[in-house]
């Protein structure tokens, strides 16, 4: 998600700081019981003001105001039966590709637009909607920092590769690594029991929240060792065991309730159609090893199998098993030539420059050094990195690794450093994002046919996934599943 506005750096303000002011005792709205606390109600509902503005600007608000009056109509509809259902509450689709849901003190809800493909329902999207209510009326937000606070932790930005292994001040930062916004197990618990009798209480099927977790319990499968995948910070843990936990809860529950619960399968899939699936054109789009920006007008190549994050202020990607990494990025406030901001941007980061010259990447000027330094979490560091002048800016491709493997990562390095590249007119207008399309099964289709028609951008295995289904068992004929397709 790369873009052209000055980097955001995630701080608290200075009057959340200030909201510290003598240790006292709440009562807990769900459990009626005393606990120690260092936020009052009113400072929950400043802390989640302030943050959602950060938020906003940080991942940007999903493009599609139906949809938007969709989710929040659900949203309230929840909060409002819940144990503090006058909280100023506010529901919202953030624009970020990952599989995730938040919440922040106060009530301000986000749910990403990449999850609601991987929901098969309506009653799933409450279940999702009801656990983040679930965080915010049991002040398990508050409880995070006031244990944070109480310990001098502090609210810690960890980084998305390295915890904080940043390389460069102020990257690889994210709304999702917010320290406060990672629940206990048993937070995540009462949450998704909460979620099930909200759900309830307001005519859903409670049973959703336990499919949104089989889910994201079978993505979790799925990812092997990466987990999280698609999302690499999970803030959500086991999914698969708390699937086990919910069914007591659930048995009660089926017990109490009278009528049928309200699934409406139909209007949530007609709802999603045509959203956005992965990276949006307007942030840059990674088709498997490649970044793409159609409006930057570049695009470069990452080696194959590298896995790659793209962030909203830099592309970030990551060699299988080694601590090898490659990023790029705008240099902000560039001043001087290209050598000079080379130069200038490696030494405020704390890098000794050990050689360098200029070059020409593809017709493009450019700045070619190698450096070493520090970086907390991996120690003594190699740095091969390229400053490039295209359209007025500056880009820094900057590939990392400790000292001892250096020489063997820089060929690597060096290549995605030539791949850089200037995009015309027409390639840049034939970058066009995937979205969620809606096909009935015929006769002769397969998870691997129907995923082909993505160009590579979701795996059989995933589609499947996302529709509900087993990937060793085939699509059944007559049913209307989701798909991927090119716009």
């Amino acid at each position: 998600m790369l873009v052209r506005a000055t980097t955001k750096t995630w701080f608290l303000p200075g009057s959340c700081l200030c909201l510290i002011l003598l240790a006292g005792c709440a009562t807990n709205p769900v459990t009626g019981e005393r606990e120690f606390s260092l936020m009052s109600e009113e400072q929950e509902i400043q802390l989640g003001r302030e943050m959602d503005v950060q938020v906003r600007e940080e991942m940007g608000v999903y493009d599609d105001r139906e949809l938007q009056q969709y989710v929040e109509t659900i949203g309230l509809r929840l909060a409002r039966a819940s144990e503090r259902p006058n909280l100023p509450w506010h529901f919202a689709v953030v624009d970020a590709p990952a599989v995730n849901a938040f919440a922040l003190p106060g009530g301000y809800i986000y749910i990403t637009r990449g999850i609601l493909p991987f929901l098969d329902n309506e009653a799933e999207l409450a279940g999702v909607l009801g656990h983040e209510v679930g965080h915010v009326t049991a002040r398990h937000a508050a409880q995070q920092y006031t244990k944070a606070t109480s310990t001098s932790i502090g609210l810690t930005l960890l980084g998305i590769f390295v915890p904080e292994a940043r390389p460069f001040q102020g990257l690889a930062q994210t709304a999702f690594s917010v320290l406060f916004l990672q629940h206990s197990r048993e937070a995540e618990r009462e949450a998704d029991r909460l979620g099930v009798n909200y759900a309830a209480a307001t005519g859903w099927d409670p049973a959703g929240v336990s499919g949104m977790l089989t889910t994201l319990a079978r993505l979790d499968e799925a990812a092997g060792s990466r987990k999280g995948v698609p999302n690499w910070l999970a803030t959500h843990p086991a999914p698969a065991e708390r699937v086990e936990d919910l069914q007591v809860s659930l048995r009660e529950l089926g017990a109490k309730v009278t009528g049928t619960p309200v699934v409406n399968q139909a209007e949530f899939l007609r709802r999603i159609a045509g959203i956005v699936y992965g990276d949006s054109p307007s942030e840059g789009i990674v088709r498997d090893n490649r970044f793409m920006h159609p409006e930057l007008r570049l695009a470069l190549t990452f080696p194959p199998g590298w896995e790659v994050q793209n962030t909203r202020t830099q592309v970030l990607s990551k060699a299988p098993e080694r601590d090898h990494y490659l990023l790029l990025q705008i240099v902000q406030n560039a001043r001087g030539s290209v050598e000079q901001v080379a130069q200038a941007t490696m030494g405020q980061a704390g890098f000794r420059q050990l050689s360098g010259e200029r070059s020409s990447l593809n017709g493009l000027d450019a700045y070619v050094g190698t450096y070493d330094g520090v970086v907390e979490g991996l120690g003594r560091v190699g740095t091969l990195a390229a400053h490039v002048l295209h359209d007025g800016r500056i880009y820094m491709i900057a590939g990392i690794a400790p000292a001892g493997e250096f020489q063997q990562a820089q060929r690597d390095f060096a290549g995605t450093i030539r791949s850089f590249q200037a995009l015309s007119a027409a390639e840049a207008a034939r970058i066009r994002p995937n979205r969620i399309d809606l096909h009935t099964v015929r006769a002769g289709d397969t998870w691997a046919s129907l995923a082909e028609r993505s160009a590579g951008a979701i795996k059989p295995s995933t589609l499947a996934i996302m529709n509900d289904s087993d990937p060793g068992q085939p699509p059944r004929v007559g049913v209307r599943v989701k798909i991927v397709v090119e716009s």
